[in-house]
């Protein structure tokens, strides 16, 4: 038996008005999902678990089949592992994310998806600055990280920074505010600005009309996690393809094999069939392969409607219908197409809304259920069900329409 499990981040959504009062799922054309929905069964999935906050991390690790109230330790450490920053005892890692300030606010939470290449750069200078403090990591795009020695930050409240564009400043760092740790960690984060505004990638960026990365962002802390391998698990092995370090992270965590797919970006421009190509590849050696990919939540955060929509059919025409043909081919197989979470365009972030899965496999069964969205999900027979139990019915064909 093959498998695979299809992720549109954030691509569960709410109705607009601008598309007649349907969801960017029901607004796209997506014969491929819809068939998977029609030839197989839908329902309803609760993956963000009561008081956790609607992050991919969690979400995405609740997918994989492991319960984060009891795996998780923070998004950071994650992507730690992503990047071969190998976290000891005693050590925190933070996201660090490169923002545009401006006036006070938080204008942009990304600095325009600052190149990979121009993070690099300037993650050097705050290595040479901030060094004798802790380390900083290069990851992707904007997406880096910060490694410190445990001074009782673990427990200090960030905020995504995702969720406080055009907010203030001042109000959302590191807290208690009277805490000296994060005090330390909070003038890094301002001092940062004198650094970065000066330097030769943003005078660069601002001549060319874009945002600069003119200061960093901490957040998403936490120490090594500890958990059983997906192997061990599940007794299968799997594989991951990606293109942000998040998703990679969990895969070392988890002992899946992260697959290096050229063109993933984790961006619209992402190579979709370059995706689909190396899944089907990698289902010769593997039993399970996810599919992970990252526009549909970018076009939320922008709230880009149009950006969604074309995400999403790009997810069905170039991924989801190229396995369709190829894998018939494996004899048995399996594919379930889902969110991690909702990243409703109306809202700019990431919600706890329940999120809709379809799955759809050569045996024959099937509900009553003909098209894959938020609202057709919501009229299954099956009972919702937690996140961290999808995978065990994914592969143990527990579902009963």
């Amino acid at each position: 038996m093959k498998y695979v499990v299809v992720i549109g981040d954030g691509m569960a959504d709410y109705p607009l008005e601008e598309l007649g009062n349907k969801t960017p799922l029901q607004a796209s054309v997506i014969p491929n999902m819809d068939y998977v929905a029609s030839n197989g069964i839908s329902g309803l999935l609760k993956t963000i678990p009561d008081g956790m906050e609607p992050g991919s991390d969690v979400a995405n690790l609740s997918i994989m089949g492991y319960n984060p109230r009891k795996y998780y330790t923070g998004r950071g450490p994650i992507e730690a592992a992503s990047i071969g920053a190998e976290l000891k005892s005693g050590q925190i890692a933070f996201r660090c994310n490169f923002i545009t300030e401006k006036n006070g606010l938080l204008k942009d939470f990304n600095a325009d998806h600052i190149s990979t290449e121009e993070s690099e750069e300037l993650i050097k200078s705050l290595n040479n600055q901030f060094g004798h403090i802790g380390k900083f990591y290069s990851g992707i795009s904007y997406r880096n990280l910060f490694i410190i020695e445990n001074k009782h930050t673990a427990s200090l409240k960030s905020m995504p920074p995702h969720d406080i564009v055009g907010q203030g400043i001042e109000e959302n760092l590191l807290s208690p505010f009277n805490d000296e740790n994060a005090q330390l960690l909070n003038k890094i984060m301002k001092d940062s600005q004198e650094l970065l505004i000066n330097h030769p990638v943003n005078k660069k960026r601002i001549a060319e009309g874009k945002n600069p990365a003119n200061m960093i962002w901490l957040w998403g802390q936490g120490v090594k996690p500890s958990m059983p391998l997906f192997s061990q698990k599940y007794g299968l092995n799997g594989a991951t393809i990606t293109g942000v370090d998040l998703i990679k992270g969990l895969g070392v965590c988890l002992g899946l094999n992260n697959i290096d797919v050229p063109g993933a970006t984790g961006y619209y421009d992402t190579d979709y069939g370059a995706k689909a190509k190396y899944a089907i590849n990698a289902l010769n050696s593997h039993d399970l392969v996810f599919i992970h990919v990252e526009a549909p939540d970018e076009a939320g955060h922008a709230g880009d409607v149009n950006e969604k929509i074309k995400a999403i059919e790009n997810i069905d025409f170039k991924i989801v219908g190229k396995l369709l043909d190829e894998l018939p081919g494996f004899g048995n197989y399996k594919i379930a197409i889902l969110p991690d979470h909702a990243t409703p365009i109306s809202v700019k972030t990431h919600t706890n809304d329940l999120v809709p899965y379809s799955i759809c496999s050569n045996n024959g069964v099937k509900d009553n259920i003909s098209q894959y969205n938020e609202f057709s999900a919501k009229l299954s027979s099956l009972d919702t069900i937690e996140g961290h139990e999808f995978m065990k019915k994914f592969l143990n064909d527990l579902f009963h329409p």
